[in-house]
């Protein structure tokens, strides 16, 4: 029950008494038209007014009496929003802010109950004691004030209206099992929130009602509720004070609110007013809580008395002095703390603005400011606390505002400081409604008409901004508690999976009802990456069922496609049109690796899946082929019973290391092949080397991947490869390894092929074993060491030439001889052959 509650320095506490005017009591419970009726009646006076709990529904009211009058003709007063047309007749106001000084032909008093509120009941009494239309004055609220209306307004008429619709028990439901069209009551802007975002998880989504937030976002949380975008609401117990909305069933998430002073259990009539919203004219109604036991949960009798609408009456009201002695801060306080003269009144509690004036009293300094001032020190203790900072902070600000005013007007720059500081949209939602609580107490302040020298433009600015704030809130809480998604296909699904309208566009965004869901890559369905890990399951589930016929569709194209719709990627991964769709894995041999579907694939029926697998299959086949042609060739040789034994031993190992194998723990093999072993080898593609055996083909970059990927397939460890164009590495260096085609040499790594051409050079260049120099140009050309070309021309079976020992390594270190000249060979002086 949060809003203005201040009386306005404009407002003169006394108003035109009409004693024989008539008073008419509306009583009766929630869904009984009263509101409605009262402003029926009031559009057929010639002027009225109306006071009512809540900001937000003096906008509501305000909204709907425009409509029929014209804005020119129609007036609003809240503590925070003034909008008085000099020819305004009708008057919308908070129960403070009610211009009582106007003579007006018709008043009313909504919630006219809420008298007995520990925080606000005074003002809701003073105006029903004092508040009066000229011709007509009407009182609404529950029929619990029937006795203390007779005792308090002589003559009044008392009219009970019946309920429209029935009102019943539902039971306990929890949050998953609420039925759509409900609202959630929960009594703390914490729970309110941790409602709304199961409520998300769960149902898709929930609009947030709180009495603190401005009409602008209320109005905008409930158009989403009223059109349908979202199927529940949670509100705080704003919702009982005549908030009209299309609730069929209202769910308590508790029956305990902190009231301000203690924490304690509803009234069965504060139970009743907010069960009450369930139903709309006509239509009957449900409540219940969320809790089966426990604290929480409703008791039997109190059941019972909601449903026949039967509650302890109200015998008094609370009551504080409306026209207080200003004369001195003294004398305020003493009027403010008179006890009442009637017996249906009690003394109300310490409201805020009376415990801010104490606090305030104590300053010798306040009191001295205030000498002639006290009316004013009044209207600054009155200043709402709309950030519930509790009373001693919000005295330290209250003091602040009257030091100012005190000497005149407030400060231009603090007060444009202080509004700037708030004119921010970014943050959550806590940080958004922080500055709406925030704004509000400016806005209210800029109301006043002698605080500020341009009340006029800071009442538009501070507008401004709260409109600005509103907005980015309704947007946050939108973003934080609705998925439409969601929403959208709990709706859809009542009507059966085959009724969602999923559309899948040409990037494969898939979306349902203009809401993308997620995309489908390949056939693979990807969940929106905004979607929450709660609503994944549920957005898969909708796909799963939705996207068959498209998944078919594609599974047919991939059984046919083209070899250009085909490539590898690292890993021994297939893909189609970018998309992975198979696995390389162990085949036959290492040549005819086979393939593994991808699981998105599982989606197909079995006669597609077969097609899928045999053209990847034969994809992977004419891709061995044409990258490794040695390994099928060699896998042939190595079973061919035809073959001599060595070339099957040959051929086995070749195939073995993937196309490449040192000659050395084949050498016996290799000395025993025929010339024409040797010729099916040479044919195809093998050179047999004076230290390995390979095909130069298959050190190509475009072959690389695929030896990469039938090595991984077979579980033979992949080596790390060199950099690409690479044909000398430093020893150690990522590819510097035999299995990577790589021959480690002293302190550098050479490519197999270059070996070969160094070594059929020196061959070449040697007359039987006389010693020869070598042609250092293609040595010199790849960049080798010294100690390269050493261990390379030792390992080709040469020797230095000069007394059997090496130039400089055979020698003592004393004598060791560096070379004069950067050709290596020629630094070895001549070589022999051994």
């Amino acid at each position: 029950m949060v809003d203005s509650r201040c009386l306005s320095p404009d407002v003169v506490p006394t108003m035109p008494r009409h004693d024989n005017a008539r008073v008419t009591a509306v009583l009766g419970p929630t869904n009984t038209g009263k509101t409605h009726l009262a402003v029926e009646r009031m559009v057929a006076h010639s002027s009225g007014m109306i006071g009512f709990p809540l900001r937000l529904l003096a906008r509501e009211v305000y909204d709907r009496v425009v409509a029929m009058k014209g804005p020119d003709r129609v007036a609003l007063i809240t503590g925070e929003e003034r909008i008085v047309p000099k020819d305004a007749r009708w008057f919308l106001c908070t129960a403070e802010s009610m211009p009582t000084d106007r003579d007006v032909a018709f008043v009313g008093i909504d919630e006219a109950q809420l008298g007995a509120d520990a925080e606000r009941g005074h003002v809701f009494t003073d105006r029903l004691l004092h508040a009066r239309g000229r011709e007509e004055t009407m009182i609404l609220g529950s029929a619990a004030l029937k006795p203390v209306v007779r005792s308090l307004v002589p003559g009044v008429e008392i009219v009970e209206r019946p309920r429209f619709s029935d009102l019943s028990y539902a039971g306990a439901k929890k949050i998953s099992r609420l039925p759509r069209r409900s609202a959630i009551v929960a009594f703390s802007a914490e729970e309110v929130y941790a409602v709304a975002e199961m409520l998300r998880r769960l149902r898709g989504g929930a609009a947030v009602v709180m009495g603190a937030l401005s009409p602008r976002t209320r109005n905008a949380q409930v158009a989403m509720f009223q059109a349908g975008e979202v199927d529940y609401l949670v509100a705080t117990d704003a919702i009982g004070m005549g908030l009209n909305m299309d609730v069929a069933h209202v769910a308590f998430a508790g029956l305990h609110k902190f009231d301000g002073r203690r924490r304690r259990r509803l009234t069965v009539s504060e139970m009743a007013q907010i069960a009450g919203r369930a139903g709309r004219h006509q239509r009957d109604g449900t409540f219940g809580a969320v809790a089966e036991e426990g604290p929480e949960a409703f008791l039997p009798e109190e059941v019972l008395a909601i449903e026949a609408h039967r509650f302890p009456t109200l015998d008094w009201l609370y009551w504080r002095e409306g026209d207080p002695d200003l004369s001195s801060i003294s004398a305020l306080l003493a009027s403010l703390s008179a006890p009442p003269q009637h017996e249906a009144l009690r003394a109300a509690p310490e409201a805020t603005d009376l415990a801010v004036l104490r606090r305030l009293a104590e300053d010798p300094a306040i009191r001295a400011r205030a000498r002639g001032q006290v009316e004013r020190l009044w209207a600054v203790c009155g200043i709402p606390d709309f950030q519930k900072l509790g009373v001693e902070p919000h005295a330290r600000f209250v003091s602040r505002v009257f030091g100012h005013l005190s000497e005149g007007h407030l400060p231009h720059q603090w007060f444009a400081d202080e509004v700037a500081r708030l004119d921010r949209v970014d943050g959550d939602v806590e940080t958004i409604a922080g500055r709406v609580a925030a704004i509000r107490t400016w806005a209210y302040i800029a109301q006043r008409r002698d605080w500020l020298a341009d009340p006029q433009h800071w009442a538009a600015r501070t507008m401004a901004v709260e409109e600005r704030l509103s907005d980015a809130l309704h947007t946050s809480l939108t973003q934080r508690f609705v998925d439409k998604r969601t929403s959208v296909l709990l709706k859809q699904i009542g009507a059966g999976a085959g009724a969602l309208p999923v559309e899948i566009g040409a990037e494969g965004e898939v979306t349902i009802d203009t809401h993308a869901i997620g995309r489908l890559q390949g056939f693979r369905f990807v969940v929106a990456p905004d979607a929450r890990a709660a609503d994944k399951r549920l957005l898969l589930a909708t796909a799963e069922k939705q996207l068959s016929r498209e998944r078919a569709a594609r599974g047919g194209a991939l059984s046919t496609a083209q070899n250009e719709a085909f490539s590898l990627t690292e890993g021994g991964i297939v893909t189609w049109q970018d998309h992975p769709v198979a696995q390389l894995v162990r085949g036959r041999s290492l040549g005819r690796p086979s393939i593994q579907l991808d699981e998105a694939l599982d989606c197909l029926d079995p006669p597609l899946r077969r097609a899928v697998s045999e053209r990847i299959q034969t994809w992977v086949d004419d891709a061995v082929a044409a990258h490794l042609p040695v390994l099928a060739k060699m896998a042939a040789m190595a079973r061919d019973p035809a073959a001599t034994p060595a070339l099957r031993s040959v051929a086995a190992a070749i195939e073995g290391g993937a196309g490449l194998a040192q000659r050395l723990p084949v050498r016996s093999a290799v000395e025993a092949l025929t010339p024409d072993d040797r010729q099916r080898l040479r044919k195809a593609g093998v050179t047999i080397g004076a230290l390995d055996l390979f095909d130069a083909r298959l050190l190509k970059p475009r072959a690389r991947p695929w030896r990469e990927a039938v090595l991984a397939a077979a579980g033979v460890p992949v080596p790390p490869a060199a950099r690409e164009g690479a044909t000398v590495l430093p020893r150690g260096a990522p590819g510097a390894t035999l299995a990577a085609g790589f021959r480690p040499l002293g302190t550098q790594a050479v490519r197999v092929d270059l070996v070969e051409r160094i070594a059929r050079s020196a061959h070449d260049a040697r007359k039987g074993r006389a010693p020869f120099l070598p042609d250092p140009a293609l040595a010199t050309s790849i960049g080798l060491e010294v100690g390269t070309i050493t261990r390379l021309m030792a390992e080709l079976g040469f020797r230095p030439a000069a007394e059997g020992r090496w130039a400089w390594r055979g020698r003592p270190a004393a004598k060791v001889v560096r070379p004069k000249s950067d050709n290596a060979f020629a630094a070895l002086a001549e070589w022999a052959f051994d």
